[in-house]
């Protein structure tokens, strides 16, 4: 039975028993008293009698009207708002998560009540778009990987064939083919990394392994690993320390490294210039140690740069063999710069080249 049919119900019995019955009790005493009236004086009086039925027609009048009100008025303070619930739950049920619901003024139960069934329907439409954001960014990242993987894998299959067909047919041929092969086969084998760092950043779960690390002899080491391939592509590399030898900073070697290799390979990636340069400079800034890389590549468009470390942004949406990549690349760098304490930012000028900022905190002794 619904509740409106119990309110009916409820109203029929509360209101006109009582009604009933007072009438009774009223009109009978109204009959004795005239009766008295009549016996004692010998005279009938009509108007008694008449005055007595409209009182109780009053009565019944006003007792009928004020259990109607009341009725009306607990229909609208509870029957309406279930009503509305019922409605925004079908409405999520159905998956639409956006119509919202009729606020409910009243500050008792049904009013709570309907604001906690509001949060919720925000909250889960929240979710539903987070949902949908992550799987359109795990389709973009698939999609991007999946083309980017293509041009190696055709590279590598055509210079399989020429050493198997006899067209490298000099020891010379062979080992620029077989080079070929090993280049492409660590673009894969980069692209493979970055899908396997991006699941792990997904769900907060990069494996750290922070320590002490000396300043000075860690980036000599990166920029001596860095010059060797930058020479090979003929892009000049300059490196400055002006760091005191004895600052120590505590950071994963290995994901820091990440960051360099990766910030570095950027500016390859879109170095335009024939005499190509990347500058790094390592300073101190009080409890930071920060550094700066510098290239001569096209720039970055100042309506593009607030972008730049989003995820699967892409400056170049082109996609040609020259500027692929996962997109990712820089969102991982903010990522592992953040999880150390720092922070990372950028300036550029098109056609002039552009400069990557990071600071790291210093480690001190404490006593």
């Amino acid at each position: 039975m619904k509740i409106k049919t119990r309110l009916i119900i409820s109203f029929c019995i509360i209101t006109f028993f009582p009604i009933l019955l007072a009438s009774m009790v009223i009109y009978g005493f109204g009959r004795i008293q005239y009766r008295l009236i009549e016996a004692n004086y010998g005279v009938k009086i009509p108007e008694v009698e008449h005055l007595l039925l409209q009182l109780l027609l009053a009565t019944l009048v006003i007792l009928i009207v004020t259990g109607f009100l009341l009725l009306l008025w607990f229909y609208r303070s509870l029957i309406i708002p279930i009503r509305q619930l019922q409605m925004a739950a079908n409405n999520i049920k159905e998956g639409n998560l956006d119509v919202a619901i009729v606020p409910v003024n009243d500050d008792d139960e049904m009013g709570e009540l309907a604001k906690s069934f509001e949060e919720m329907r925000l909250r889960l439409r929240d979710n539903a778009q987070e949902k949908l954001e992550s799987e359109k960014e795990s389709r973009a990242l698939i999609s991007n990987i999946a083309h980017d993987l293509k041009t190696p894998i055709t590279a590598v299959k055509g210079y399989a064939e020429g050493i198997m067909d006899g067209v490298a047919n000099t020891p010379e041929k062979v080992d620029k083919y077989v080079r070929t092969i090993y280049n492409k086969a660590n673009e894969m084998d980069t692209l493979i990394n970055e899908l396997t760092l991006y699941s792990k950043i997904d769900t907060n779960r990069i494996p750290y392994n922070f320590a002490k690390i000396n300043v000075a002899n860690y980036f000599n080491d990166c920029i001596e690993e860095v010059g060797l391939d930058l020479e090979a592509k003929g892009i000049e590399l300059s490196y400055y320390n002006y760091v005191d030898p004895e600052v120590i900073i505590i950071a994963d070697p290995e994901q820091l490294r990440r960051v360099i290799n990766n910030i570095v390979n950027n500016s390859v990636k879109y170095m335009n210039k024939k005499h190509g340069f990347i500058r790094i400079r390592v300073k101190d800034v009080g409890d930071f140690i920060q550094v700066e890389m510098e290239d001569n590549g096209k720039g970055i468009a100042q309506q593009d740069l607030p972008y730049i470390f989003d995820r699967f942004f892409r400056t170049d949406e082109s996609r040609n063999s020259a500027t692929g990549g996962s997109g990712i690349g820089l969102s991982i760098v903010k990522k592992i710069i953040e999880d150390h304490g720092g922070k990372i930012w950028a300036t550029s000028r098109e056609d002039v080249g552009t400069i990557m900022y990071f600071v790291i905190r210093k480690y001190e002794e404490v006593y």
